[in-house]
């Protein structure tokens, strides 16, 4: 069987990611046609995050789209050099996020009047660390850079 070529590997990506595309904004709609029929704000609130993450998805795969049709996107270590000092910063703060959540989870642990507080803040500890995610391989592409690194 004939490896699939560059080319051939990019036009399934774009294919892939505009396809996904629907997909995000069938859940845009699906998301806010249940907000529209519910008024309880623990549904309304986990329907607009996931509405807010579909956007941002939607926006990613753009990103990826235009990389491989048209745009050519870069890093490069003055991109990252500008901004890091402000990066170190954030990246103790969503430290200090995670923590809070993770102090906040243990507190309520076992108390069966807290699920909805509970479910919440598993949701944000996981969202925190999601960013810490972030940070953390951006910081490892800084080191794989050079002169920065």
């Amino acid at each position: 069987m004939a490896r699939e070529s560059t080319k051939e590997i990019q036009d399934k990506l774009v294919a892939n990611m505009k396809r996904w595309q629907k997909i995000e904004n069938t859940a845009v709609a699906q998301t806010g046609a249940i907000m529209d029929k519910s008024d309880n704000a623990v549904i309304k609130l986990i329907m607009e995050i996931i509405q807010r993450d579909s956007q941002m998805h939607h926006r990613v795969q753009q990103l990826i789209v235009d990389t491989l049709e048209s745009a050519t996107v870069t890093l490069n270590p003055d991109d990252l050099a500008q901004v890091w000092t402000q990066i170190e910063g954030h990246i103790q703060t969503e430290k200090e996020t995670v923590a809070l959540a993770k102090d906040s989870l243990a507190a309520i642990e076992g108390r069966k009047g807290l699920l909805i507080q509970g479910y919440l803040l598993n949701f944000l500890k996981v969202d925190e660390q999601k960013h810490d995610m972030l940070l953390e391989s951006l910081e490892k592409i800084k080191k794989g850079m050079y002169p920065y690194g």
